[in-house]
């Protein structure tokens, strides 16, 4: 697999005790590819270890938080060794994130969709401007969520409304996804504000305490996050190799609406 070098396509900045952490392909709407994953999971290794800091802030440069995976990589992925490295680093950010030692604020400004749900559905808040768009929405292209998607929404949603939201994969707008407890909070306009605003109250509180009940929490649920990963490492390679997901990938670079037969 060749990983493309170019913009430095995570940024992280650390100010005293809070860190932002910024998807940085904004012509892309932020689609992670290869090199940006491996990128992230770096950097949230770094921050993680950072003793000093106890919050971070996720965001997305430009137009949108994410697009999910890029379209690109899917494309150029077909060998399974490929595969394998790829999925390595979508596991890594997601056990990374979810089990860092911080307060972590997810502001959505634009699309959060697919693997960008997976990711901010990792973080412990997400503040969403109302005229984000939400969607979890592997489905269109005959594929499972992955980076711990079913994990996540399930905590979220429940069983039963986590299948229904995965299976239907459709967008939602920020309020809507607020009143089936995707996000924590909407607000008018950018996130940014609402978010600085989080922080503020996050540094004027007992946050040692809020992180210890965040490690008992993620120490004790961490074992079925991992089989959740393994499985849909699993059942993704399964999908890949689907004639519904080759017809979803052709449907979406043709612009029109995928003709699936069940295979």
């Amino acid at each position: 697999m060749t990983i493309e070098s170019g913009i430095d396509t995570v940024l992280l900045q650390v100010d005293g005790r809070v860190a932002a952490i910024e998807l940085n392909r904004p012509d892309s709407l932020n689609a992670l590819n290869v090199e940006m994953l491996k990128r992230l999971a770096d950097v949230l290794k770094e921050i993680s270890s950072h003793e000093e800091v106890d919050v971070v802030i996720l965001r997305g440069k430009g137009r949108a938080f994410s697009a999910g995976g890029d379209i690109k990589m899917m494309l150029g992925s077909a060998e399974e060794a490929d595969f394998e490295v790829l999925m390595g680093y979508i596991s890594e950010i997601a056990v990374t994130l979810y089990n860092m030692p911080k307060i972590t604020v997810c502001a959505i400004s634009g699309a959060a969709a697919g693997l960008g749900l997976s990711l901010a559905l990792a973080s412990d808040y997400i503040i969403a401007d109302k005229a984000s768009k939400i969607a979890m929405n592997f489905i269109g292209i005959g594929l499972i969520p992955d980076g711990g998607g079913h994990f996540f929404l399930e905590k979220r949603l429940g069983e039963v409304n986590a299948k229904q939201l995965i299976w239907e994969g459709k967008p939602l707008n920020a309020e809507e996804a607020a009143k089936r407890g995707l996000i924590n909070k909407t607000v008018d306009g950018n996130a940014d504000e609402e978010t600085e605003k989080m922080v503020q109250y996050l540094l004027s509180t007992p946050i040692k305490a809020m992180i210890e009940t965040k490690r008992i929490f993620t120490q004790k649920n961490t074992p079925d996050l991992l089989k959740t990963l393994e499985l849909e490492k699993e059942g993704q390679l399964k999908m890949r190799k689907t004639k519904d997901h080759l017809e979803g990938i052709l449907a979406f670079t043709e612009k029109r609406k995928p003709n699936f037969t069940g295979k």
